[in-house]
């Protein structure tokens, strides 16, 4: 007998990993689950690699159709939550050497000017409602991190993932994890966290418009290359 299909609203009581075997059996509606369970985890990480809103939703969305189409790769061996992080890390840090081989590019031109300005951050209407002054503060310290402590500290830290997930995610030692961390919570002055009194979990937040906005897209982009792959099949 056929699994009763289910509603998005009742398959949030699922696990990840029935999820994705839901997924892999036809539902794939379905995959708007895990997406909406891990669009702000996603958002940070990237955000913390890149350190800028539009490359950071690029890299979500990037992560999201890859994982999709590699799904039935899965093994099960880590966490669901841990390999799709793991594909986002990748996806952003692959993204991150790229732009910097173009900037050692521009820089061996001995015509060059002026040097490169960072992308501003997008505004978001929502953002600007909902980010509270002590947790700019707090994102500004973060931010002002060397990459390699700012994205221990956004998994370790903000999304509370654990020494040993943040260190499959980062393909580093447990070790290396926590000397990071170490070094991340000397370099950050623990006035500001007490002057901000807030959750770190209230930091870099990934509104539900955006979250629509981001499940709307993967599910374009899948489309367009199930499409694609019909039409090769003819």
């Amino acid at each position: 007998m056929p699994a009763e299909v289910l509603t998005l609203t009742s398959a949030g009581t699922l696990s990840d990993e029935e999820v994705v075997q839901r997924v892999l059996e036809g539902e794939t509606s379905l995959y708007e689950v895990v997406m909406r369970r891990y669009n702000t985890r996603l958002y940070r990480v990237a955000r913390a690699i890149l350190k800028n809103d539009g490359e950071a939703e690029d890299v979500m969305q990037d992560a999201y159709v890859r994982a999709f189409q590699h799904l039935g790769q899965f093994a099960g061996r880590a966490k669901f939550s841990t390999w799709l992080t793991r594909i986002a890390v990748h996806e952003a840090l692959a993204r991150l050497h790229k732009a910097k081989r173009f900037e050692d590019w521009d820089a061996m031109n001995e015509n060059k000017q002026d040097k490169i300005a960072p992308t501003p951050l997008r505004s978001d209407p929502e953002s600007k409602t909902a980010t509270l002054q002590m947790s700019t503060i707090l994102e500004q310290a973060i931010e002002s991190l060397p990459e390699q402590y700012r994205t221990v500290v956004m998994l370790r830290d903000v999304e509370e993932m654990t020494t040993a997930e943040t260190a499959d995610c980062l393909s580093l030692t447990e070790d290396n994890v926590k000397i990071r961390l170490h070094r991340a919570h000397g370099m950050l002055r623990k006035e500001l966290y007490a002057r901000a009194r807030i959750s770190t979990a209230e930091a870099f937040p990934f509104h539900a418009p955006r979250c629509d906005r981001m499940v709307a897209n993967v599910f374009a982009i899948l489309a367009a290359i199930q499409a694609c792959d019909g039409c090769d099949t003819h």
